[in-house]
């Protein structure tokens, strides 16, 4: 049986979506996987060129790699 999938990256979305941006890079910093990570950041691709979305963008990818190195996981 297969696990369904997160909601986190959309839930993440909404609140980008909202404009709540610093809510949203707080939930970025404790992602709860790394295939939560890589979920949001597909849907990050399409939003336009700005900023706050550049921003957002290098922080997701911060995290990313932070969560892609060896020995390092979050507790659940």
């Amino acid at each position: 049986m297969a696990k369904p999938k997160s909601e986190w990256p959309t839930k993440v979305m909404a609140l980008v979506r909202s404009g709540n941006i610093p809510a949203a890079i707080a939930q970025i910093k404790v992602a709860p996987t790394l295939g939560d990570l890589t979920r949001l950041q597909k849907l990050i691709e399409p939003l336009p060129v700005t900023p706050t979305h550049t921003h957002l963008r290098q922080v997701v990818a911060e995290e990313h790699a932070l969560l892609s190195a060896p020995r390092l996981h979050r507790a659940p």
